[in-house]
């Protein structure tokens, strides 16, 4: 299993824990925590060259 797929798993159990949280606080940090988890997997996959870094952009005309 690649890393960023045990990150996205992480990040799941996160929102599954959050939607059983009694307490609107406990949610809130469970929803960061499970940003968190998909930050880094996605940044692990960019690290494992499987995205670019940023989108590229084609260039555009401009009229004269």
């Amino acid at each position: 299993m690649k890393q960023s797929e045990i990150f996205r798993d992480n990040a799941d159990n996160c929102l599954q824990l959050a939607e059983r949280a009694e307490a609107q606080p406990a949610h809130n940090r469970f929803l960061r925590m499970a940003n968190a988890w998909t930050a880094l997997a996605d940044e692990q996959d960019w690290l494992d060259g499987e995205v670019p870094p940023v989108p590229t952009r084609r260039p555009q005309k401009q009229d004269a």
